[in-house]
């Protein structure tokens, strides 16, 4: 059986992982690689690194501080911001990147998804959907949640599989930093679309909150960030509210689990 993955995410700006409210108010809370270590350290799964001002700055990724955060790892890594070609994704996996995470250059040039993984596979493309509710549902918003597309992310998400993505990265911006749950409703209709694994992310509260969003959505991992930054819960306590869900985990003392190579 499939282990449900804990992923931490840190969003880098400036060099330093930050965190916010629905993509704004931003704080500084650390160094990228220090906590990515920690994490580890700690049982994470997999950690996250995304460039969030790549984009908006128009600027390739930080691969040297990408690299460095790379460099301290064994669990996989995925990297994301910046990333608008297939060069982009070499330098990216020759950065330490066992993945890569593509969302305003997926919208933009929806091909960039296929050529990804038709030269790296599958298993190395990440399409991250950034996902707002409205009256009709959800729709996708890019340039860090200030721009909508007028897309339906549930249909968005079905195309990005078809399209080649391996992976799906699902943020619920109405979610994020809030510390009240995951969008389960959100969650659910995207992961019951596809046939790629999904990963539940905008929204953690609670070692609680991660446990539901797996047991009840179809979810196959579950972001988390500020509660893990603030020290409002330990990876330890999550995984033992995951186990005591039901849910199939890697504990820390396991091999840390590897993806296929690119």
């Amino acid at each position: 059986m499939l282990t449900s993955r804990l992923v931490v995410c840190l969003d880098v700006l400036g060099g330093r992982v930050v965190k916010g409210t629905q993509f704004e108010s931003l704080r500084e809370v650390g160094n990228p690689a220090e906590l990515a270590a920690r994490y580890e350290a700690e049982g994470a799964d997999e950690i996250v690194f995304l460039d969030i001002g790549a984009g908006p700055e128009e600027r390739a990724t930080l691969l040297a501080l990408a690299e460095e955060t790379a460099s301290r790892l064994f669990i996989p890594l995925t990297i994301g911001g910046g990333i608008r070609s297939v060069a982009d994704i070499q330098a990216a996996l020759r950065a330490g990147a066992d993945k890569v995470a593509i969302n305003s250059a997926a919208l933009a040039t929806p091909a960039l998804l296929t050529a990804g993984a038709d030269r790296y596979g599958a298993q190395c493309v990440v399409a991250s959907i950034d996902a707002r509710r409205d009256a009709s549902g959800w729709k996708v918003w890019t340039g860090g949640g200030r721009t909508p597309t007028g897309l339906d992310a549930v249909q968005w998400a079905v195309e990005c599989a078809r399209l080649g993505a391996g992976e799906i990265v699902l943020t619920s911006i109405d979610r994020d930093g809030s510390r009240n749950g995951y969008d389960l409703e959100l969650t659910r209709a995207v992961a019951s679309a596809v046939d790629i694994p999904v990963i539940a992310s905008g929204g953690a509260g609670s070692a609680a909150d991660v446990a539901e969003v797996l047991r009840d959505t179809g979810a196959d991992a579950a972001l988390v960030a500020g509660i893990l930054h603030d020290r409002v819960v330990a990876v330890g306590q999550i995984k033992d509210a995951m186990t005591g869900a039901g849910l199939p985990v890697r504990t820390s003392e396991a091999a840390p689990a590897q993806d296929l190579p690119c």
